[in-house]
């Protein structure tokens, strides 16, 4: 078996990569710059040269592989950035997946992710699409939507880190009673891994969670209590993030968008059922030991 990694060099890619190389998978790996990859060429991968807008690329990348994982996507952007990379890009994707008599396609989507938000942010719309793509394309597939991913080499927990260590106060956006789930990236990783190739998740949509679900309030309190910072933590509505994003959002380093705040104002960020748990039987890390972990 050999599996086509795309989005291979950023969060959530290198630890789904180490995770198939440790199970002795081959990998073969979608690369914009191999430059830049060095550390995926020391575990043995494949690089192709090539683009998920770029189809030609994509025919070349998927053929003679077993198994899809398709990571890549984009939080910042115009409408057509998101139509283009993630929507089309997937579109393309599947239909060299098709032709080159791929087995299996995973798709990473999101948790939140439904008929009721598709369409509230372009991001989720483009989510929506791509899910569709794999959904009506007669391939075997596997969609994945995790909560939160936390670890200590991206996403957003570090952003959070530096927050609750050097700001003045901790701010909370609203009143801190919604829920998150968060998931650490290394059992995302073999959530990706087992999906692959493991039956049961054969044709089947996985909502994908932490073991523990708590209010913003609480985890801001425990990532404060795991840093011994004693800063007070004050609520901030979301009118006024809104208005402070709009002004700094198109900034290097921004720390939230519009349409990111829209995705939280939506509601709990929680898994709503436990197949997941289910399937892949995995031992998942404690919110307190990703937060140790992360500092």
């Amino acid at each position: 078996m050999t599996v086509l990694v795309t989005g291979p060099t950023g969060f959530i890619g290198p630890h789904v990569v180490h995770t198939l190389r440790a199970r002795d998978i081959p990998v073969r790996a979608l690369v914009r710059d191999p430059s830049r990859a060095s550390r995926l060429v020391a575990w043995g991968v494949e690089l192709v040269r090539g683009d998920v807008t770029d189809p030609a690329s994509l025919r070349v990348a998927a053929e003679g592989v077993d198994a899809v994982v398709q990571l890549v996507a984009i939080i910042r952007g115009k409408r057509e950035d998101f139509e283009r990379v993630m929507a089309r890009g997937t579109q393309d994707l599947v239909a060299a997946a098709q032709d080159a008599g791929v087995r299996r396609f995973v798709l990473a989507s999101a948790l939140g992710l439904d008929e009721r938000s598709k369409d509230a942010v372009p991001y989720f719309a483009a989510k929506w699409q791509m899910e569709r793509a794999v959904l009506e394309s007669g391939l075997e597939h596997v969609i994945l939507r995790p909560s939160f991913v936390f670890g200590r080499d991206g996403g957003v927990l570090p952003t959070f880190v530096r927050l609750a260590r050097y700001a003045p106060v901790t701010p909370i956006l609203g009143p801190g009673t919604q829920r998150l789930q968060p998931i650490w990236v290394e059992d995302l990783a073999e959530c990706y891994a087992q999906s692959v190739e493991l039956p049961e998740a054969a044709d089947r949509t996985f909502e994908l969670g932490g073991p523990e679900a708590v209010t913003w309030n609480e985890f801001w309190d425990r990532l404060k209590r795991t840093l011994g910072a004693h800063r007070p933590s004050v609520h901030v509505p979301f009118g006024v993030m809104r208005v402070q994003a709009a002004l700094t959002e198109r900034l290097p380093g921004a720390p939230v968008t519009r349409d990111q705040l829209t995705m939280l104002a939506l509601g709990d960020n929680v898994v709503s059922d436990t197949s997941a748990a289910e399937t892949f039987q995995l031992p998942l890390v404690p919110l307190d030991e990703q937060l140790r972990r992360a500092v």
